[in-house]
């Protein structure tokens, strides 16, 4: 079975998908933005700060699943996905990180996207 999206692998297109709409939710950060006619895209992002590679791995693969399952029919159309894990989101149930990733995918269809960090505002647990 061939996937009904594309995967991400250039770090130009991360970061480039990164000056998009950003949704986010306790699981995860949704970053949307329009890839000029290239298709549906998918990335994952999941960084050393959730934890050793056996967590992260077990977060990409529910997140491919998730994605697989839910991209081809809430997904945006000629749009580039990219699903930030947070640290939340390893513990998070799978249904509920379901439900949250279909509200994500339709905010972001609605243009209704979260504000953008302050540049050089300190983050939750930094000083």
């Amino acid at each position: 079975m061939t996937a009904a999206y594309q995967t991400m692998t250039r770090r130009s297109d991360f970061l480039a998908a990164n000056r998009g709409l950003r949704v986010a939710r306790a699981g995860f950060v949704l970053l949307a933005n329009a890839n000029g006619g290239q298709g549906q895209r998918a990335g994952i992002t999941v960084t050393k700060k959730i934890g050793n590679a056996v967590v992260r791995n077990r977060m990409k693969r529910r997140f491919r699943a998730l994605l697989r399952e839910l991209l081809p029919e809430h997904g945006l159309p000629d749009t580039d996905h990219v699903l930030i894990g947070r640290e939340n989101g390893i513990e998070r149930d799978f249904a509920l990180l379901r439900e949250e990733l279909v509200a994500a995918l339709g905010r972001a269809r609605a243009g209704k996207g979260d504000p953008a960090r302050r540049k050089g505002a300190p983050r939750k647990g930094r000083r």
